[in-house]
């Protein structure tokens, strides 16, 4: 199975930052002229988060090519041995892609809403469609789940504290997320939120 991982992981990745957010965000800036990233430089709670995302996902990064094409050097990643067996791996490979369809879908359904950031100058629509019956960020739920599937595959120090970071930087930023959407969409955001559930 390490054979087939060593694939299969980095096309994931590929596959999952292409799909979710470059292709995602080409399709925006396509239809309306508008940039959808827009995470600001600023000493903000809001950019100082978005800004450290970088750091679990370069560590994964990181850890997918030394796995891949460093085997041996892998080792020193602290390897969890007892997570490491076909069962696990499969488990993990199903919530990734489960993660990937789901995630994709949700961008879709945001259409011209989607956005990597909080957008101050151009209002969106609010999206209450869909995925976003079941979840108030059914976006992130899925890159939670495509995490644990990274774990699940590939169990070691590094990438559970990647994904733990990842994590942690999520939750602050679906609540910071949350307030900029109850004064941008008020008592509409708020009756939403009766409806459905943070998560699932």
């Amino acid at each position: 199975m390490d054979h087939a991982l060593r694939i299969i992981l980095p096309l994931y990745l590929l596959a999952f930052f292409g799909i979710a957010f470059v292709w995602r965000s080409f399709l925006v800036w396509k239809r309306t002229g508008i940039n959808p990233y827009v995470v600001g430089k600023t000493d903000k709670p809001i950019d100082f988060i978005e800004n450290i995302y970088r750091i679990p996902v370069l560590i994964l990064i990181a850890v997918t090519i030394v796995f891949a094409l460093f085997p041996d050097v892998y080792q020193y990643s602290a390897p969890i041995l007892w997570l490491e067996n076909s069962i696990v791996e499969i488990v993990g490979l199903g919530f990734m892609t489960f993660a990937l369809i789901w995630t994709a879908t949700a961008q879709m359904q945001m259409g011209k809403s989607w956005r990597i950031g909080i957008d101050i100058e151009n209002k969106t629509d609010l999206v209450e469609k869909g995925l976003f019956t079941v979840s108030r960020n059914p976006i992130f739920f899925g890159m939670r789940a495509a995490l644990f599937g990274f774990f699940l595959c590939l169990p070691n120090a590094l990438t559970l504290l990647a994904v733990v970071l990842a994590d942690v930087l999520m939750q602050i930023q679906v609540r910071l997320e949350e307030e900029f959407l109850k004064s941008a969409h008020g008592e509409s955001y708020e009756n939403y939120c009766r409806k459905v559930r943070r998560w699932i």
